[in-house]
């Protein structure tokens, strides 16, 4: 995936079949079923591959325990297939995690540990393990610094854990080995349309500020929570589509739930779940649920979010979590389509697809779990509608690129694989290095800012960028980080 390379495929092709606005999980998810069909597709993002709410999440590949309480059996039963043929494609980024889930009130052990049983049934084949119920003793023993008092014991269930952009990385790779054509800094500008119809876009290499005009036989509208601003573009009386809902995650130090088994809080104030998951030696508590006017490229945890997470994480942990004991915060926001509930988190989490009368096809809404089928729906109605040449999707058993290889240690400074990142995996700021194709700026903020100086001097010399480049990476990078520690 070098950026050299791809610009020359941009300028040898005149019309693509399919160009897809977002990098996304539900872009990149796109375009690697358009490409492995055979189909010309170019992938083009606005700023790096998964730079929003796909390089944000809790970093569970799960069915939804949630969705389950709320009764959206067609949800969980998808998502759970999907989680076993993500274990089976890409188990160099996904594994099993075992949870627990405490019991406090004489009910919730008969009341959870049927729900699980349904959960592991759905499953069927794909499932991880057998859900079970432990004893006050034998929860402790895998959760020591849980809460004891009043504690009569848990169910153990397993799910699905991963890292997010790293997936994101090798979905794109994936795409590009199958001759897609991918560009991250590339944003649209601009829809071209004859006779009221999308025939293509307009974009802008941000790297060389030179403008394109893109001719396509299908454009796709994959952007998240940013879809109204392409559906704009394409009528600027459209409906609003989209209801921004913010969730935050803490990081926190191993010690605060040492082991590898992870926590379900199963109700919060709110009505929410609440996950403490180990995750690279550190562990990651969240998440919220909160209602936001705008989508905004760097959301910032809310005060009253940090203090929620604290307050419901130290109702279960022996030891609880303070404000200083925060290595990093990270927000996300979900797309979540409209609704008549003012509530976001009863909003949907199933996928939509519309067309346009134009034949701008979006999609929107959705989770990382569920970004395969999503694309294969979605490519099925492009075919359809646009009378493309039928062909198969080979997705649920296509192995995702970097899986039968060594992964990028997520805390990696070395210059060999900053190179690699530089050469293939189109890094170009900083901030692409330290946050998305290593986790160093999730897993701990400060430590990130003090390992910018080398990394930034390691990139000057492969992009071959002077002081300056280097003085505008490290501001830019620093403003970044500090959003993500409490101030």
């Amino acid at each position: 995936m070098n950026r050299t390379h791809q610009l020359q495929q941009l300028d040898h092709h005149s019309v693509w079949d399919f160009v897809i606005i977002g990098g996304g999980a539900t872009g990149l998810g796109a375009a690697v079923d358009s490409a492995s069909r055979g189909f010309k597709t170019l992938l083009l993002e606005k700023h790096d591959f998964a730079s929003g709410t796909s390089s944000r999440s809790t970093k569970l590949v799960h069915g939804g325990v949630r969705y389950l309480q709320q009764g959206n059996i067609k949800l969980v039963m998808e998502a759970l297939r999907e989680r076993g043929l993500l274990l089976q494609n890409a188990p160099h980024l996904v594994h099993n995690q075992a949870f627990l889930l405490p019991s406090y009130k004489w009910w919730e052990t008969p009341f959870y540990g049927i729900g699980l049983k349904i959960y592991d049934w759905m499953a069927g084949k794909l499932g991880l393990g057998a859900s079970r119920f432990l004893s006050k003793e034998e929860t402790l023993k895998q959760a020591p610094t849980l809460n004891p008092e009043e504690l009569r014991g848990a169910i153990l269930y397993h799910d699905g854990q991963f890292d997010d952009a790293r997936l994101a990385i090798d979905l794109a790779q994936t795409a590009s080995a199958h001759q897609a054509v991918l560009f991250n800094y590339f944003p649209v500008t601009a829809l071209l349309k004859s006779n009221q119809k999308v025939e293509g876009v307009v974009a802008i290499d941000e790297q060389t500020k030179k403008q394109y005009h893109i001719k396509a036989r299908v454009v796709i509208n994959a952007t998240g929570v940013f879809t109204d601003d392409i559906m704009n573009m394409d009528d600027p009386d459209h409906e609003t589509m989209i209801s921004p809902s913010q969730g935050i995650h803490l990081v926190v130090d191993k010690e605060f739930l040492p082991g590898n088994t992870a926590v379900l809080i199963p109700r919060t104030d709110d009505g929410r779940v609440l996950f403490a998951v180990p995750w690279h030696d550190k562990v990651v508590l969240g998440t919220t649920d909160t209602p936001v006017d705008h989508a905004t490229t760097e959301p910032i945890p809310q005060e009253e979010e940090i203090g929620f997470i604290l307050k419901h994480t130290a109702l279960y942990l022996s030891r609880d979590p303070q404000r200083s004991d925060i290595r990093s915060m990270f927000a996300g926001l979900r797309p979540l389509v409209k609704g008549k509930t003012q509530k976001t988190a009863a909003l949907s989490r199933d996928h939509l697809i519309m067309t346009s009368a134009s034949g701008l096809i979006t999609i929107t809404g959705g989770k990382w779990t569920t970004y395969r089928k999503m694309a294969e729906d979605l490519i099925n109605l492009a075919i359809k509608e646009n009378g493309l040449e039928e062909k198969k999707c080979i997705t649920k058993t296509l192995k995702l690129f970097g899986y039968d290889q060594p992964v990028i240690d997520p805390r990696s400074l070395s210059m060999e694989d900053i190179a690699y990142c530089v050469r293939n995996e189109m890094c170009l700021t900083v901030e692409d290095y330290l946050s998305r194709r290593t986790r160093h700026l999730l897993l701990d903020a400060r430590s990130a800012v003090a390992a910018a100086p080398g990394v930034a001097t390691a990139m000057a010399s492969l992009l071959e960028k002077d002081a300056q480049w280097i003085a505008d990476q490290l501001k830019a990078f620093d403003r970044i980080a500090t959003q993500q520690l409490p101030s």
